[in-house]
């Protein structure tokens, strides 16, 4: 990362400010490019860091010639631009594969003809067995990313993708939501069986950067988290609070999923983490030697993982 110029796309997000928080303290890059079509937001950051190494660039991952622009001299690539709300997907769906599918070629295809040498594309557990749209373009932007290895040909530009789970805090969470209801004396849940993956944004960028040093290209990295109850986040956001149960959205899971049982027979488990290795001809199996086979039948799910966060540990991440 020292003397880099890295690029991160959807910069001004949540992701994206831990992120430039975490590089520009941990580390020395020559350029640290936000790209995103927020002014405002962009003028935030700006007064927020005020560090001579941060370039900001208004653009759209829909448009080819803008990032071949901001392209020009990146060594690295971060692309967490994307559409993300999915009941927004469901009503937008044309506008979801615009940005989350066709930017994600986009960005495939501008890094290709640059002198870009490694590109992390950030994923989704909703990616794996997708039922939402939101889920259905995660998957085929992976699919664009860990297959792009196929035309680097003798370029040195290596392509991976990086999936996890709910991130606390971030735009979107369910967190803020809950605290706007604690004050109405009533929380509404769409369902007590719940359960989802639960990852803060520093474990998150902390995981890309370290990710960033170990590709190979082509890899799927997946962390492992802790699981939680949307009831006992409820009980530690709001103690005591009615609880309305509404009813699943369109488009929503019972329980998150990060490795399918049909990916689990080309998966392999390190520490810390998962690697879905990518099925194509050029992979050798000799990258990750020191990784262990999944057993058959393998699922990576939030209901029968064997990590729980309890309602006092919730409460500590979530600050209350």
């Amino acid at each position: 990362m020292d003397e880099k110029t890295i690029l991160i796309t959807g910069g001004t997000g949540s992701f994206g400010r831990k992120f430039v928080q975490k590089v520009l303290q941990l580390h020395n890059p020559k350029r640290l490019i936000v790209f995103s079509r927020d002014e405002l937001k962009q003028y935030e950051m700006a007064q927020q860091f005020n560090d001579p190494r941060l370039r900001f660039f208004i653009g759209d991952v829909r448009d080819k010639e803008r990032l071949h622009r901001a392209l020009d001299r990146v060594d690295i690539v971060i692309h967490a631009a994307a559409l993300k709300q999915v009941p927004t997907a469901e009503y937008n769906p044309f506008e979801v594969i615009k940005t989350n599918i066709l930017g994600a070629q986009n960005i495939i295809e501008a890094v290709l003809n640059s002198g870009v040498s490694k590109v992390i594309a950030l994923s989704t557990d909703k990616a794996a067995n997708p039922i939402n749209l939101y889920g259905a373009t995660k998957l085929c932007s992976d699919k664009l990313f860990t297959a792009s290895n196929s035309y680097a040909g003798k370029k040195n530009i290596r392509f991976s993708v990086v999936r996890y789970g709910n991130v606390v805090g971030s735009r979107g969470s369910v967190i803020p939501f809950f605290k706007n209801m604690k004050e109405t004396g009533t929380i509404t849940i769409t369902d007590p069986r719940m359960t989802r993956f639960w990852i803060t944004l520093d474990q998150g960028v902390q995981f890309v950067l370290d990710c960033l040093n170990r590709m190979y290209g082509g890899e799927i990295f997946i962390p492992k988290l802790p699981s939680m109850q949307i009831t006992d986040l409820a009980e530690a956001i709001a103690p005591g609070c009615n609880i309305e149960y509404v009813g699943i959205r369109p488009g929503e899971k019972l329980h998150e999923v990060m490795i399918p049982k049909d990916d689990a027979h080309h998966t392999i488990e390190f520490e810390n983490f998962y690697i879905i290795q990518p099925q194509f001809p050029w992979w050798g199996k000799e990258k990750c030697q020191e990784g262990s086979p999944l057993p058959d039948g393998f699922r990576y799910s939030s209901d029968t993982n064997d990590w729980w966060l309890s309602i006092s540990e919730l409460r500590k991440m979530v600050g209350e």
